[in-house]
């Protein structure tokens, strides 16, 4: 098993990220035939509900995961929460699932689509830096659906 620190959570709906700041996390990769990752963070308790709601309809679910530094891209799992748990004025949150095969170049192919939008110049660049931030769904992300 290998173990890492989880910087931010994003969950993906409707085309758009809601990110829940982590206060701690940990990821860990079981490294089995299953490709199972544990995914476990301690969010503000203003969260329970939500967190709560989705462990009680049991729907996996699309999050965007930061691993190790804050530069890293994030990384795409598929999740189900299993546990939801007060602990003081912080909810810990227990989730499992699989990594998501295609890794995406989030830039690289964000770049390419404004580019295909027709946008330049002071456009493109205040639409990449905006896009980077709220990390919209893809197109092309979309068509391998």
């Amino acid at each position: 098993m290998k173990t890492f620190k989880m910087l931010s959570l994003g969950i993906e709906k409707d085309d758009e990220v809601a990110d829940y700041p982590v206060h701690d996390g940990i990821i860990i990769n079981q490294e089995n035939n299953e490709r199972s990752w544990i995914l476990e963070m301690l969010v503000d308790l203003s969260h329970h509900e939500t967190f709560e709601s989705l462990k009680q309809t049991e729907e996996t679910i699309a999050v965007q995961v930061v691993i190790s530094y804050p530069g890293n891209e994030p990384a795409p799992f598929e999740v189900v929460v299993h546990a939801v748990k007060i602990m003081g004025d912080h909810i810990s949150v227990l989730m499992k699932g699989t990594l998501k095969r295609a890794r995406r170049k989030y830039a690289e192919t964000l770049l390419s689509e404004l580019l295909e939008d027709g946008l330049e110049g002071q456009e493109l660049l205040d639409r990449f830096e905006t896009d980077m931030r709220t990390r919209p769904g893809l197109r092309k992300d979309e068509s391998k659906s």
